[in-house]
């Protein structure tokens, strides 16, 4: 994978189409109406530390393999948070059969682990899929217990 790579966003408020690099400073922000932006990437073994470890917001890492089916599943709940939460999150999926360095590094047992990061630091971990309602809730618990 490649950090430098971008993706194209359809701003949420404005309906404005933003390029959204897959790691960069800060958070990012509609250029038409200032809006917070979906940050939602893809990373491996080799930019996981570029993408995940240096970003400003929070880091929900999406820990799965493509044989799962709750993994599937839970995909776009994750989405859907990362939409809702657009500004105080940043989400990155590792396929763990092709990020085995990240398997072992977060000690992977099972698929899908979700992992809560500040600055690369675990500060929450879940595994198993979860409707939408209760990844955000879990997600915005973490956060407020930071403050």
């Amino acid at each position: 994978m490649d950090a430098s790579r971008s993706e194209t966003v359809r701003c949420e408020k404005c309906g404005s189409k933003n390029r959204v690099p897959a790691a960069a400073e800060g958070r990012p922000r509609c250029g038409n109406c200032g809006a917070p932006l979906p940050w939602i990437v893809d990373a491996g073994d080799d930019d996981f530390a570029e993408v995940a470890e240096q970003a400003a917001p929070l880091v929900l890492v999406d820990l799965w393999a493509t044989w799962c089916g709750p993994c599937r599943m839970v995909s776009p709940a994750l989405e859907q948070v990362a939409r809702e939460l657009a500004g105080k999150v940043k989400l990155v999926k590792v396929d763990v059969d092709q990020a085995p360095k990240l398997s072992q590094r977060f000690q992977v047992q099972a698929v899908p682990t979700l992992l809560l990061l500040d600055k690369g630091e675990v500060i929450a971990r879940q595994a198993g899929a979860a409707p939408a309602g209760a990844l955000r809730k879990w997600v915005e618990d973490t956060i407020a217990g930071r403050r």
